[in-house]
């Protein structure tokens, strides 16, 4: 595993003074990632339809006391987009080889949104001897509380089993990628959160059928994400202190009910913030992090 500077992808004109853009090759695939500041690692994942850039706004604070590490997922932004290995477990090999291939070293802090959110969770989950802790932003939980929010019949939300189909989402999403960017982060956040320069970014970022199948192929891996969960929350609770925090206006408290159970040490709060926490309120939840980081013990 070796770093080396970027071949191209997504451009990085929003990249923060002092963050660097490197490359990983491991576990199969290409990994494209910030890295900037000094101190303990903290991973930051972006989520669905997004890149790294999701946490522009909170990469400089952090990096005063942190080495920050903000990776493009496997098929997203400037990251390679395998046909497979979308599973979130997989994922965390992803991140723990992009950890490794970059010269650092743990123990990890891991803060994920979104789809970002899952992986962080999974970590925490199958291989929380990496961690110091594991920060979960607005989402629902495979194995938690996921599968009855994709279940449409009790009133859940339709686009996770759509966006998880085959083949059919990449065929609608063409030519559509701004439109749908527009409305998604529209209904999904406080109003003037998202420059229009911002929305065409992620709306070029997913432009083109290899570009959304790479982002699809996460939800394609949703369902068996959930079973690989169960199988080791049934065992026993998850050990890794866990900060979880929802949006008022989005996922609310249900996940933090839902996850309670499954916790020894939880932290949470809901945000006066929609889906899009780190960006509606980047001071609040930069303060809240690093309160929790104190409380857990790690280093901050």
């Amino acid at each position: 595993m070796t770093a080396t500077p970027p071949e191209g992808g997504t451009d990085y004109n929003w990249l923060p003074e002092g963050f660097t853009v490197r490359e990983v090759q491991t576990n199969g695939v290409r990994l494209s990632a910030a890295v900037g500041g000094s101190g303990p690692v903290l991973v930051l994942l972006h989520g669905w339809p997004q890149t790294g850039r999701a946490w522009a706004r909170v990469m400089p604070t952090l990096a005063e006391n942190h080495t920050v590490v903000v990776p493009d997922l496997r098929g997203t932004g400037s990251s390679e987009r395998p046909a497979d290995g979308y599973l979130k477990t997989n994922q965390v090999k992803d991140m723990r080889g992009l950890v490794e291939g970059l010269g650092l070293s743990g123990p990890i802090v891991v803060v994920g949104h979104d789809i970002g959110a899952m992986v962080a969770f999974a970590w925490a989950v199958h291989r929380p001897e990496d961690l110091t802790a594991a920060v979960v932003l607005d989402c629902f939980l495979p194995g938690v509380d996921l599968e009855d929010s994709m279940n449409v019949v009790k009133g859940g939300s339709w686009h996770f089993g759509f966006f998880a189909a085959p083949h059919i989402p990449e065929m609608l999403f063409a030519g559509h990628e701004l439109e749908f960017v527009q409305a998604t982060f529209g209904a999904r956040t406080t109003p003037g959160t998202f420059t229009d320069e911002e929305l065409e970014f992620y709306a070029r970022s997913y432009t083109g059928h290899d570009r959304a199948r790479g982002g699809f192929e996460h939800y394609r891996a949703l369902l068996e994400d959930g079973r690989e969960n169960t199988a080791v929350l049934e065992k026993g609770k998850i050990t890794t202190p866990l900060l979880l925090i929802g949006g008022k206006d989005s996922t609310g408290d249900q996940t933090i009910k839902a996850l309670a159970p499954h916790a020894e040490k939880l932290t949470s709060y809901v945000a006066d913030t929609s889906h899009f926490v780190a960006e509606e309120a980047p001071e609040w939840f930069v303060e809240k992090l690093t309160d929790f980081l104190a409380n857990a013990g790690a280093k901050v």
